[in-house]
């Protein structure tokens, strides 16, 4: 059984998207998408410089792009299961068919430039701890004002909060916590600095007319399958101000029996959990066009729908 997962922003770097525009008609593709969103997708994922693709307005329909571009090339897939970690949700949204392609870089466009003011509005940050125990690094977090913004299972949670709140973090870290590493995001994302986006998701959210998921859809608010595309789509405006539960997400993986799961370009972060978390299950991250061969093969290994049809 296999799940098709996409990663959220801190993915990106520079030039990541280089080798993938070299594939027959993913040039054109971007191009088009570009001209929707009003975004030179191709510029920020070949030339800019990391500060550039920092920007939340850049970063996140980049993160998109990359992860719809990857997975179309790797031809007619079909997997169980598909989950977004934070802006992934919408990469995943268009996976499972709620949205088709433009729309999703349509609405993380939107969802990208709302975060960017609601994150201008105060100096907010996040940090990653690592290790300790996540009932003790929790409530030592609130102890500090900060925000438990990313549950990500694997000994890994993400606080959010002031950048002051993150400095005296850095001088008081929770009991068992190895390192706390800052993070190359531009605000406090998932935290209540948010509230100001959800309004304009919102309002964006009503152009939208979604579809049912035609695949298990794991949603980052509790970790639980979506049946609806009106129900994603309210998950999706409301996750912006809410923590990312991606813990919950692989135990689902877990409950659903998935074998093998392969994370989107940028791949990485969602597998290094994943081999943490997810002991026994096969995983791949496709980085540049050279993962596909191995990926097609590990769907085909894995993906019921495949074995279903190979049986019948």
């Amino acid at each position: 059984m296999l799940v098709l997962v996409a990663p959220g922003q801190g993915a990106q770097t520079p030039g990541f998207l280089t080798p993938w525009l070299d594939l027959p008609g993913a040039a054109d593709r971007v191009a088009a998408w570009s001209d929707a969103i009003g975004l030179d997708l191709a510029h920020y994922g070949t030339q800019a410089d990391a500060d550039a693709i920092r920007d939340t307005a850049v970063a996140q329909p980049l993160l998109v792009a990359a992860g719809l571009l990857s997975a179309a090339a790797l031809g007619d897939i079909a997997p169980d299961a598909v989950a977004g970690h934070s802006v992934g949700e919408i990469t995943a949204a268009a996976f499972a068919g709620v949205l088709d392609d433009t729309a999703a870089l349509q609405l993380v466009r939107k969802r990208g430039l709302a975060m960017a003011d609601a994150a201008a509005v105060t100096k907010t940050g996040m940090s990653a701890l690592l290790g300790g125990d996540p009932e003790v690094t929790v409530a030592h977090l609130e102890k500090l004002g900060l925000t438990p913004a990313n549950v990500n299972g694997a000994g890994q949670i993400v606080a959010a909060g002031t950048l002051e709140e993150l400095a005296a973090l850095e001088a008081d870290k929770p009991e068992g916590v190895r390192r706390v590493v800052p993070l190359t995001v531009a605000g406090a994302f998932h935290t209540r600095h948010m509230a100001p986006a959800v309004a304009k998701l919102e309002e964006a959210a009503q152009a939208l007319t979604p579809a049912d998921p035609t695949v298990a859809y794991v949603s980052n608010k509790d970790g639980r399958t979506v049946a609806t595309g009106a129900e994603v789509v309210s998950r999706l405006v409301g996750q912006v101000a809410n923590p990312v539960r991606w813990d919950l997400c692989m135990e689902t993986f877990k409950e659903l029996g998935v074998t093998a799961l392969v994370e989107v370009c940028p791949g990485g972060t969602l597998t290094g959990l994943a081999k943490r978390a997810l002991l026994g299950v096969k995983t791949l991250a496709l980085k540049t066009p050279d993962d596909l061969d191995a990926a097609r093969a590990l769907i085909a290994e894995h993906s019921s729908a495949a074995a279903d049809t190979q049986t019948a």
